[in-house]
């Protein structure tokens, strides 16, 4: 069981952890919402909480709850811009479906 980022992404979370000047790391998980059912929950993390499974990719701390690791086991988050837009996209091998905005998944 696993979350990464690419090496990319793991540079733009240090680098805006870094100007915040405060943070562990990454908060990653998903909540009920949207048209396909799932969608993810993404967040600096400023604290270890008691539910929190830990990962570490390029030197970058990941924290997700229990409940949500098998809904995104296995993703990797990317940095990707695209034209004058830029953001996070995940990589995740267990969506079977997402809506037409690509706001929500469903596994």
């Amino acid at each position: 069981m696993a979350i990464t980022l690419s090496e990319r992404a793991a540079t733009h979370v240090s680098r805006y952890i870094e100007k915040r000047g405060k943070g562990l790391g990454l908060r990653l998980g998903v909540k009920t919402t949207g048209c396909s059912g799932l969608a993810y929950k993404l967040e600096y993390a400023d604290q270890t909480l008691p539910e929190d499974l830990n990962f570490e990719s390029h030197g970058v701390k990941i924290f997700v709850d229990a409940k949500s690791l098998p809904y995104i086991d296995g993703t990797e988050l990317d940095f990707v811009r695209e034209g004058l837009n830029e953001g996070f996209k995940f990589h995740n091998p267990n969506v079977k479906s997402e809506c037409g905005c690509g706001e929500s998944f469903n596994v």
